[in-house]
């Protein structure tokens, strides 16, 4: 054999670089599910079913191509697996096939390209590792742009791809609408009129995926979630008409109300399309082009569209470069030394806190939050609370469909946690309760009041919020965006008797969690 082509779980693209000059008289495509990648975190049994289902519907689809291909499926016995991980199953595979060359395409996960490099060296058999273009920017290309910059910021790197890319450009340079970006626009809370409830297109199982929520079922039983409600697309066609479902029933509802949370509602407007670009079963280019030709329909408004484009041309591939220029020691940041565990309610949604139990709820029951409750609800419980960062993001990876470890990163850690110290985000994201009152009618519903710091009904979250000030006061006193919040907990600190009764029931709300 020339060349064994390497193909992992997020990479079900069969117009990625790895397949360049591929010959179907010399070369074979390599597929494996093994369990150190379902199993290296606590995963999420909806997380499992949709790689294996996505996986092995691409691997029919290659083999539909008449393309040799060797794919070693999960057995219900881990004793008849063909090995525990990527090194494993390929040792066995290369002495039997005896390849020229490896050849795989980038990894999404630091720790997997280590093992693939230590894999083919100990096998004594070159790997060429080829640039993915599924993304707009490159790793090498992201670290140009990076050289000589003392800080790298969002909306400079923003810029910089809209202008390369020409995407909602006029022919004079300028931003389409004269702005950059409509943030002002686009944190609308829901009116009453619109709380009906929103349902999204779902994809029924088929013979396929049913076989793999049996296996799930069955040798992933101890794991969080539930198999009960799986109606994800796995495949590119299903993917395909996922996008065109939210560009014509959703994105223009979509701006406005990006930031906008609800009870009993999800996903609202968001596109759930995460997953399906981070497998590669869709393209970020067809995302912004659909988008695109919808505004020039008149079909969506220009705050959407922009919306929309910078979270994929923009922060998905600034968190993507952050991670490689940044790994590996950005895994083991830790800027406010925060090390509490992950408390068990994350895993169930059993907490009283109404705002949290929406979250997590949904979480446990679809692998999904978007983006302001990931970031403004469970993220910033968990900074307020002090989650060691790195347990966090692990939680992350575990739960979440859209989870590969270079977007969970920075993401989690970095922009959540503020772990990495100001890398990816110019403040930490700290709020109180109020916050979540103003973008949702969480509160309403709640036994707790978020005007409230101290006494039983105080919001857990409020109470946390002047403790988190307080206790890190002196590491946020230089950062020039928090002077507002500062000035808060120093009028708290004049009250001593406050600060008390607030650091009283901090006392209580850890001895609640911490067990």
């Amino acid at each position: 054999m020339r060349n064994l082509i390497l193909v992992l779980g997020d990479q079900l693209d069969e117009h990625s670089s790895a397949f360049d000059g591929f010959d179907r008289t010399a070369d074979a495509i390599w597929m494996a599910e093994v369990e150190e990648e379902l199993v290296h975190v606590w995963c999420h049994k909806l997380r499992i079913a949709f790689f294996l289902s996505a996986m092995r519907h691409f691997r029919d689809r290659l083999r539909a191509r008449g393309l040799r291909l060797e794919y070693h499926e999960l057995s219900e016995n881990i004793d008849r697996d063909a090995g525990r991980d990527f090194q494993q199953v390929l040792t066995k595979n290369v002495g039997r096939l005896r390849p020229e060359r490896l050849i795989v395409v980038e990894p999404g996960d630091y720790r997997v390209k280590s093992a693939l490099l230590d894999a083919a060296h100990s096998l004594g058999v070159p790997l060429d590792i080829r640039t993915d273009r599924h993304f707009y920017c490159s790793t090498d290309e992201f670290a140009q742009y990076a050289a000589g910059k003392s800080k790298l910021v969002l909306e400079n790197f923003y810029r910089y791809m809209r202008r390369k890319h020409k995407i909602l450009l006029e022919k004079s340079g300028r931003p389409t609408g004269g702005s950059w970006n409509y943030d002002k626009q686009n944190r609308e809370r829901l009116k009453a009129p619109l709380l009906e409830r929103i349902e999204p297109r779902s994809f029924p199982p088929d013979e396929i995926t049913r076989s793999v929520l049996e296996l799930v079922g069955r040798r992933f039983a101890d794991h969080p979630g539930s198999l009960d409600r799986f109606e994800l697309p796995v495949t590119r066609e299903d993917a395909l008409r996922m996008l065109d479902s939210f560009i014509s029933d959703a994105l223009d509802a979509f701006g406005p109300l990006q930031d906008a949370m609800a009870i009993d509602q999800p996903f609202l407007f968001h596109s759930r399309l995460s997953a399906l670009l981070n497998v590669k079963l869709l393209n970020p280019r067809e995302c912004v082009f659909a988008a695109l030709a919808a505004y020039e329909r008149k079909e969506a408004a220009l705050n959407s569209v922009e919306g929309y484009v910078r979270q994929i041309l923009g922060w998905r591939e600034f968190v993507r470069g952050i991670y490689w220029h940044h790994m590996p020691e950005y895994a083991e940041l830790n800027f406010f030394d925060h090390h509490q565990r992950v408390p068990e309610f994350f895993w169930t949604g059993d907490t009283d806190m109404r705002c949290m139990r929406e979250v997590l709820t949904s979480v446990v029951a679809n692998g999904y939050a978007h983006h302001i409750q990931r970031l403004m609800v469970v993220g910033l419980f968990s900074l307020l609370y002090g989650i060691h960062p790195r347990l966090f993001h692990e939680w992350h990876m575990a739960m979440y469909l859209d989870a590969i470890d270079w977007v969970s990163l920075p993401n989690a850690l970095g922009m959540s946690q503020f772990a990495d110290g100001g890398i990816i985000g110019t403040k930490p994201y700290c709020a109180s309760g109020h916050y979540i009152d103003r973008m949702s009618n969480y509160c309403s519903a709640c036994r707790y009041d978020p005007k409230l710091a101290t006494g039983a009904r105080a919001c857990p979250f409020t109470t946390l919020y002047y403790d988190f000030l307080d206790r890190h006061f002196d590491r946020l006193k230089a950062n020039s965006r928090l002077k507002f919040q500062l000035l808060n907990i120093e009028q708290k600190r004049k009250d001593a008797n406050t600060l008390d009764q607030i650091r009283e029931r901090v006392c209580e709300l850890l001895g609640r969690w911490d067990t």
